[in-house]
């Protein structure tokens, strides 16, 4: 997807909410346990209660992944399922894959060819010659984790390296790799007060940002520090919504707390841009 594609969206909807699809199966409402595909039926219940209120989905592939090749073909049925009924949402393999060379270009295809993903989250850690395989791939973005929200994220990504912090060397470096322009990057939401001088370093590429909601993540602030002319953010909340009810009303009580956070981020639009 071409990123104007998605900023018109984010202006159609008022919204710039991706939700994150992380089923697991002993937090779904237990009716439907009795189904042939459980989590297929979860994600499909979600994304028709709210698909007028995101312009991104973000399954985490763990949560598929673990269920083995059930869990796999879940995950495919669920990207066909939004491909098919809402072709302008923008999707997330939040896979955070980190290889080199031709494992690297083997993971991107499965991502984006197979599975056809717009974007798949990729960790720095190896590099240039991890990443660029999936940068290599046409109208595909791949998303790199650069300050993220955990508390561990202090044990490497905020020490210091020839005197600046690691996430800014990882930040800086990054721009000069081969279609750079395609990359995004997960600044969590914990990190706000970050915000400012990470826009000093990647001010036109769209951030991603978990941690809003359960996590403690602050909405007004990480738009007041990350907003750009674009609008530049996409922000995640999985739990918050999904699981906002284990009932069988679960998919309208997801569709209320999005349209909460949806009328947060209407808000801030309207005052930033109108």
């Amino acid at each position: 997807m071409d990123i104007a594609l998605l900023v018109d969206e984010i202006k159609r909807k008022k919204s710039f909410l991706c939700i994150g699809l992380d089923v697991d199966l002993k937090k779904i409402p237990s009716h439907l346990l009795n189904k042939e595909d459980p989590i297929f039926e979860f994600n499909k219940a979600i994304i028709d209660a709210t698909h007028h209120l995101c312009v991104a989905y973000k399954p985490n592939t763990a949560f598929y992944e673990a269920y083995g090749t059930d869990g796999w073909a879940s995950l495919k049925k669920t990207i066909d399922y939004i491909n098919a009924n809402h072709p302008k949402i923008f999707t997330i393999a939040d896979a955070k894959r980190g290889d080199i060379g031709n494992t690297s270009t083997m993971y991107a295809k499965a991502f984006f060819d197979d599975l056809n993903f717009d974007s798949v989250t990729v960790a720095p850690y190896m590099g240039k010659d991890s990443v660029e395989p999936f940068l290599a791939f046409k109208n595909k973005h791949t998303i790199l984790l650069a300050l993220t929200s955990n508390t561990g994220a202090f044990d490497f990504q905020t020490q210091e390296v020839e005197n600046t912090f690691l996430y800014k060397r990882v930040l800086e470096v990054s721009k000069t790799w081969e279609n750079s322009e395609n990359l995004m990057y997960v600044i969590g939401a914990t990190k706000a007060d970050f915000l400012s001088e990470i826009r000093t370093i990647v001010p036109d590429n769209f951030f991603l940002v978990p941690g809003v909601g359960a996590q403690g993540g602050d909405l007004k602030a990480v738009c007041d520090f990350g907003m750009n002319s674009k609008i530049g953010l996409l922000i995640n909340s999985s739990r918050g919504i999904i699981y906002a009810s284990s009932s069988e009303d679960f998919a309208q009580a997801a569709a209320s707390s999005a349209h909460q956070l949806q009328q947060q981020m209407a808000t801030i639009l309207a005052e930033k841009f109108i």
